[in-house]
């Protein structure tokens, strides 16, 4: 998958250039790790052989796209009701536990909060909830079932306790310039919170079976970096915060794997090999990939 070739130079302001001020890459360790993505033929994506880390440079489909939902090839109607996944439901109940104290009795803040699942489960425990969404029937509709919801930052007033970034930060352009903006709505004198959740570039699909379809499923031209923890904590300290603790959790777990091994399509985990999988063979499973590094996502906590 990875070729040495010619790498186009880093766009101004983009997440190359971002990279490299960083020190997270360096222009003779990056090389092109597919002329693809699963939606856009001829986007190079890159991977630096040294960090892990994998990413997209000088490409954004733009606010447009997220507005109306087109980058995800539907838009929801705010008038019908949401469209509910296993994976959503899994995730949502998943975040509520972890994320328990950092819930209840907050004022708390959901950027790129979707539909809304998570802030309608964690509404009972918090003392209050915004979300931040750019596609405009989805906050539509969030608006009409009683959870306030803004599509700009800037919208949200007074200070919020705890904001959370599941699986958004990644889409960002300007990761490093939100991050900020987020960090100046938090409570400060690190009693602010904030809790971000990515994809990993060392997965272990990607980083130790090096499965070709795989890779090719998770490259999405929406996904402009992959991160891994010295990345992400790199970019939380960038931004100004403190106390910055990064861990490894498994949203597709053994069943998943297998099935991918075995037909090399998504999906194992409502098949019949989730049969195999118990309470302590999901723990098991994650902490034998925790060890080494290889967890499909990371979890960062980190305070103003």
């Amino acid at each position: 998958m990875t070729a040495r070739k010619e790498v186009s130079a880093p766009s101004a302001g983009g997440i190359y250039q971002t990279l490299l001020d960083l020190g997270l890459v360096r222009e003779e360790t990056v090389s092109v790790f597919s002329r693809n993505t699963r939606d856009v033929r001829n986007l190079e994506v890159l991977r630096d052989s040294v960090s892990g880390v994998i990413f997209i440079d000088g490409h954004y489909v733009g606010d447009a796209q997220y507005r109306s939902g087109a980058y995800r090839g539907r838009a929801v109607l705010a008038e019908k009701p949401a469209n509910i996944d296993y994976e959503d439901k899994a995730d949502t109940q998943r975040r509520f536990s972890a994320f328990l104290p950092h819930i209840v009795g907050k004022r708390i803040g959901d950027f790129g909060c979707g539909a809304g699942s998570f802030l309608k489960r964690a509404r009972l425990q918090a003392r209050e909830v915004i979300g931040v969404e750019l596609q405009d029937d989805w906050g539509a509709r969030l608006n009409k079932e009683g959870i306030p919801c803004v599509n700009d930052l800037t919208a949200v007033d007074g200070e919020v306790d705890t904001f959370f970034l599941f699986h958004c930060l990644e889409h960002l352009p300007d990761p490093i310039r939100v991050l900020m903006e987020i960090r100046e709505k938090l409570v400060a004198d690190g009693n602010g919170r904030i809790v971000i959740e990515v994809p990993h570039a060392r997965d272990f699909l990607i980083s130790t079976l090096a499965l070709p379809e795989f890779i090719e499923f998770t490259l999405w031209s929406q996904h402009l970096i992959l991160h891994t923890r010295e990345s992400l904590g790199a970019f939380l300290r960038e931004a100004g915060y403190n106390n910055i603790v990064i861990s490894g959790v498994q949203r597709f777990g053994l069943a998943n794997h297998l099935h991918w091994l075995n037909v090399r399509r998504p999906g194992g985990h409502k098949s019949s090999l989730a049969m195999i999988e118990d309470e302590s063979l999901v723990s098991a499973y994650t902490n034998a990939l925790a060890r080494i590094d290889a967890n499909d996502t990371l979890i960062a906590i980190a305070t103003t």
